[in-house]
């Protein structure tokens, strides 16, 4: 293969980064200089693309920023285990002073096959017949060993138990609670395609337990029904660390067009001893509707004693003496239900109609990020 050389710069310069992105035309180099050395391997990682000139060095080996792959820097070999994981290596010389790099590769990247995460196959373009499928997701937090009384799972359950009986729905619950799972570790923030789906920790970590949640919301469900208790008038910490992990949804409509949630109804239940309702509903249906979510009439039941009554043993005398928030409980899954009937007789039109809707929200913003640049 016929060399062709370029120059990179001088060599004192250089030397200053042990670690750096050059780009020349289209080609992206990972250069290193550790221990008078250098070394020149691809800038992008085989996983999904991260930059592996931004990254860091551990050794001899460097880390891609985005999902922590690691490459020897010299030769482009995945970490030990892992040598035939490898990226493009390139040839380097000095001379007077200046580095030149050889932009055919010495070696070609090699891709090992790696197995398909379940959640990764496509959504159903439609919906099998059979029973509606009502998933409820508690977000209340409390002990394992010594669960106290939750009124927010408890009306969800009521609620649960009777659509399952009067409307024979198929149903399942959740409870956040009972699963261990990490915080979202901000790789959106890194760059929006560092953030995957399948969520990138769930892919990274088999002991990330929150696989069920997005299994059920993304491929299972046509209605979700969410609980939460009200915590110094905002919805629970679980709520909020399962919401931010749900970034991956929502993203997959910025970096790839793709909309992994339609024809879905959602839903809430929201208590406590604080007021502030309407706020903490307010950020559940903003939240809901990036999603792709849709909601029926009276979207949610809530109560609260306002913020002064703060007596919480009066409060779950209440809520369980309720016919009222017991009854609306039911009414508001079988609102859900009925709308998820009516969207998906007519699936085929409302799901061309949500993915031209997402196609032209997408193009806006990418034509309004021109307009800025």
């Amino acid at each position: 293969m016929v060399e062709q050389w370029h120059n990179l710069g001088p060599v004192k310069l250089l030397q200053k980064k042990p670690l750096q992105e050059i780009r020349i035309d289209r080609t992206k180099i990972a250069l290193s200089y550790v221990h008078g050395k250098f070394g020149a391997i691809s800038g992008v990682c085989n996983h999904v693309g991260g930059p592996l000139g931004n990254g860091c060095l551990e050794g001899e080996l460097v880390v891609c920023p985005w999902h922590h792959w690691k490459y020897n820097r010299k030769k482009g070999v995945g970490e030990p285990g892992f040598e035939k994981e490898c990226v493009p290596q390139y040839e380097l010389k000095i001379e007077n002073g200046n580095l030149f790099i050889n932009l055919n590769a010495v070696t070609q990247r090699n891709k090992l096959p790696h197995p398909r995460i379940p959640l990764a196959r496509p959504v159903a373009s439609k919906r099998p017949k059979g029973p509606t499928r009502v998933l409820g997701i508690s977000t209340t937090s409390m002990e394992a060993e010594y669960p106290r009384y939750s009124t927010s799972e408890e009306l969800l359950k009521v609620a649960l138990e009777s659509v399952a009986k009067k409307q024979g729905a198929t149903t399942q619950l959740i409870r956040l609670n009972d699963l261990k799972f990490r915080h979202c570790e901000g790789y959106y923030s890194k760059s929006s395609h560092a953030c995957t789906w399948p969520c990138s920790i769930t892919q990274m970590d088999e002991k990330d337990e929150l696989t069920p949640v997005y299994e059920a919301i993304v491929h299972w469900a046509d209605v979700i029904i969410i609980s939460t208790p009200i915590r110094w008038g905002s919805a629970s910490s679980l709520y909020y660390k399962m919401v931010e992990r749900m970034n991956c949804i929502q993203n997959q409509m910025t970096t790839h067009n793709k909309v992994l949630i339609q024809n879905k109804v959602a839903a809430f239940i929201i208590t406590g001893g604080q007021d502030n309702i309407q706020a903490v509903a307010g950020q559940m249906l903003g939240f809901f509707a990036e999603l792709g979510f849709l909601f029926p009439p009276f979207p949610y039941i809530a109560h609260s004693l306002g913020w002064a009554a703060e007596n919480m043993e009066r409060n779950v005398a209440f809520v369980q003496a309720s016919t009222e928030l017991n009854d609306g409980a039911y009414d508001l899954v079988r609102r859900s239900i009925e709308m998820s009937k009516r969207l998906l007789a007519n699936e085929k039109i409302v799901g061309e109609h949500v993915v031209r809707a997402g196609r032209k929200a997408h193009g806006e913003k990418l034509h309004k990020n021109h307009s800025l640049s």
